[in-house]
């Protein structure tokens, strides 16, 4: 079934949308934005340029680096970036429990 997909405008630009989630979601598990690219498919300086993106269109850090050296760096969301991204996951929830039925409805007139 088909399922909302919230993007967060600031003006023309997504603050924060489904892909950008994503990445969120990739590096919160494998504490690295390099990882989390991997992951998703995605090259690093894309996943960098989006990192860079978001911690710019919020207020306080989103995500975070350590630098590197002998055991390597690494990438976290900052508490701020969690509770954003836990916020932002939970409108996806709402948005799509309050539009269920027109959601069966839609999903049955698609291809």
């Amino acid at each position: 079934m088909a399922s909302p997909r919230i993007r967060l405008l600031i003006g023309d630009s997504v603050a924060l949308g489904p892909g950008k989630a994503a990445l969120l979601e990739a590096i919160n598990r494998t504490g690295s934005i390099s990882a989390a690219a991997r992951d998703m498919g995605m090259s690093y300086r894309k996943a960098w340029g989006l990192i860079e993106s978001i911690n710019c269109d919020f207020k306080k850090a989103i995500v975070v680096k350590t630098a590197g050296g002998r055991g390597g760096g690494g990438a976290m969301l900052s508490a701020n970036g969690k509770t954003i991204l836990r916020r932002y996951l939970q409108m996806e929830i709402k948005a799509a429990a309050s539009i269920s039925e027109d959601l069966k409805w839609f999903s049955g007139k698609l291809v």
